[in-house]
């Protein structure tokens, strides 16, 4: 019963303008995702998801690379800084830099993000744009678990998008943004509720809801 399971805390971490957090936010508030958003931490400061935290009382963070001589103390102060905030789950929704060893050190396995493409297609950046170039029928997103690779952790689930004869790589990224609004919140509900558990070898245990089925993962 959910009544009697807390909702799980989750730091989200993002570099741009914060639409999935904001996808997230508004599931949370309708009851369609059981977590809550303890912290929302920015490599940028001037990254428009810092405001939209500020406006709903969330506090926010900056842990910017320009304040930090090198790319490893960078990596430290950034898993410093979660781990202080004691999340229960981290979210990179939008952020746009690799996450170095010590946080994932810190929270192997706990990490998850969310990517414009049907991994294992189209890794790194600027997915939409290869699918365009590779002439693809379907793209779509995904929700991974975070590992030392690019886009290389297990996928946890998929969303298919199609792709429309006269798309270029800004109208296929709208649709695809779109899918990963109801897709992010769906997992981390279903993380949040036990329908997947997260370890080593991500399991998954059945639907937490009817519209559950926008989860399709491949790791049973």
């Amino acid at each position: 019963m959910l009544e009697s399971r807390p909702p799980t805390s989750i730091a989200v971490l993002v570099s741009g303008r914060g639409s999935n957090l904001r996808a997230l936010l508004a599931a949370i508030d309708s009851g369609r995702c059981h977590a809550r958003v303890i912290a929302v931490i920015s490599d940028r400061p001037a990254a428009a998801a810092l405001e939209l935290a500020r406006e709903r009382g969330i506090p926010s963070h900056v842990v910017s690379p320009k304040q930090h001589a090198d790319r490893p103390s960078w990596d430290a102060a950034l898993a410093v800084q979660v781990a202080a905030v004691e999340p229960e789950l981290v979210v990179m929704a939008g952020f746009m830099r690799l996450i170095g060893t010590p946080l994932l050190e810190r929270f192997g396995g706990k990490i998850i993000n969310v990517h414009p493409s049907l991994l294992p297609a189209f890794p790194g950046i600027d997915a939409p744009e290869q699918a365009i170039a590779a002439r693809v029928r379907i793209s779509g997103c995904t929700v991974h678990l975070v590992d030392s690779g690019v886009d290389t952790g297990t996928v946890l689930a998929q969303a298919a998008v199609p792709v429309q004869q006269d798309d270029d790589a800004a109208a296929l990224h709208l649709r695809i943004q779109a899918a990963e609004h109801a897709l992010l919140p769906a997992v981390v509900h279903a993380i949040a509720t036990g329908a997947i558990e997260l370890g080593e070898r991500p399991r998954y245990r059945g639907p937490a809801r009817d519209d559950a089925a926008l989860i399709s993962p491949p790791l049973l």
